[in-house]
């Protein structure tokens, strides 16, 4: 058994309101974040003792502790790329907690993405230097995620004969699962028709392809075991974690085949660590900056086989009461882009029972990064 099974668990969660502009700083946000989570949690804001965060925030843990107020931080790590950091987080803090370095850890993100930086624009990336792939591939006109991302789609589209109107099958669940939410900004259903009008925005991904930009912050507070289960909620157990890399992943031009997910690595590990099967899985939060990485997921997470994400996805198999709910928030596409924290939020809240798509009868949920470069994934399990 591995060492971080059941060593620590998910006990609360806070969010602010997600929009296209806040008006605050992301320290004000983060602030609010954590404060929620900790409050829901039932533990005292001098009780945390650790913090997790991307190495891409803004906002660091010598600026918590003075706004906080946090008393003593004996943890303190970061985890590089925005797409796998929200699971990569939990990774950190539940590895934190397992080896007694710290009691209860708080993981965060908050960022003014719309309307600060816009990591979807063009102009975010431009540089008037730059090195390693980005020198072969930004003066051609490769600036964007979409560019970038959409070369492994077209790919799967040649080996596999996906389709674009199965891409839209992911947009389609994830936006009806976002119109249950309250907290969603993009609440109106839409139709795979809908997806198949919406304007190209790099080949072949479309606007309904792509994750949207958000201005907002959320925490996530884990502690040890010996504590999780003497606060105000059940826990949620970080049942299985893990990271990968696969070999060559800078950019596209150094990569031997786009066709092969670094997930299948993070995917053989998480499940050996929790002891468990993709049979177990009762529903899946995948990081989705781009439907088509929804279905290489699933391929690489053993829940259909290599070339068959596309068909599974159809005829809402993918939606809350079918055969594996997904990303029944609305996730970055259609709930809000924090870089995939709300993924593991919305995990906890499935298996506290408190989600606006409830699944029924839930006891494992996997919470996943699969973004063709480092990966990461934790399986949380029902008190």
């Amino acid at each position: 058994m591995s060492a971080l099974r059941d060593a620590a668990a998910a006990v609360g969660v806070g969010e602010t309101t997600y929009s296209k502009e806040s008006g605050r700083t992301e320290l004000s946000l983060a602030c609010e974040a954590i404060k929620k989570a900790a409050e829901d949690a039932g533990v005292a804001i001098e009780d945390i003792d650790g913090l997790v965060r991307y190495d891409m925030d803004h906002v660091d843990e010598a600026a918590l502790t003075s706004h906080l107020g946090l008393k003593n931080l004996r943890w303190m790590s970061q985890v590089g790329y925005g797409g796998t950091g929200g699971n990569a987080v939990v990774v950190h803090a539940a590895a934190a907690i397992a080896a007694g370095a710290a009691e209860t850890v708080v993981c965060y993100r908050a960022l003014n993405e719309r309307s600060g930086v816009r990591y979807g624009q063009g102009a975010t990336w431009m540089k008037d230097e730059v090195g390693g792939a980005e020198a072969f591939q930004m003066p051609w006109g490769m600036l964007t995620p979409a560019h970038l991302f959409g070369q492994f789609a077209r790919r799967h589209m040649i080996e596999d004969g996906t389709t674009s109107r199965q891409f839209g099958a992911v947009a389609v669940a994830l936006r009806r699962h976002a119109s249950l939410n309250p907290r969603a900004m993009m609440r109106t259903p839409i139709t795979i028709e809908d997806h198949q009008a919406s304007r190209l925005i790099a080949d072949p991904l479309r606007l309904f392809d792509c994750c949207i930009e958000s201005d907002g912050a959320c925490a996530v507070v884990l502690t040890a075991a010996d504590r999780a289960r003497s606060l105000r909620h059940a826990p949620a157990w970080i049942m299985g974690v893990s990271q990968g890399s696969g070999s060559r992943t800078s950019g596209i031009v150094f990569r031997d085949d786009l066709a092969v997910a670094e997930s299948t690595y993070t995917a053989a590990e998480v499940y050996r660590s929790a002891e468990v099967g993709p049979e177990e899985i009762d529903a899946a939060m995948i990081y989705d900056h781009f439907t088509p990485f929804v279905i290489f997921s699933l391929e690489a997470y053993g829940f259909c086989e290599p070339g068959e994400g596309g068909s599974f996805v159809e005829d809402g198999r993918i939606e809350v009461d079918d055969v594996l709910p997904v990303n029944t928030h609305g996730g970055n596409h259609s709930e809000a882009y924090i870089h995939g924290l709300p993924h593991v939020i919305e995990a906890f809240r499935q298996l506290r029972g408190t989600s606006t798509a409830q699944v029924e009868s839930a006891e494992l949920i996997l919470s996943c990064s699969s973004v063709a470069q480092l990966s990461a994934a934790v399986i949380l399990r029902k008190d």
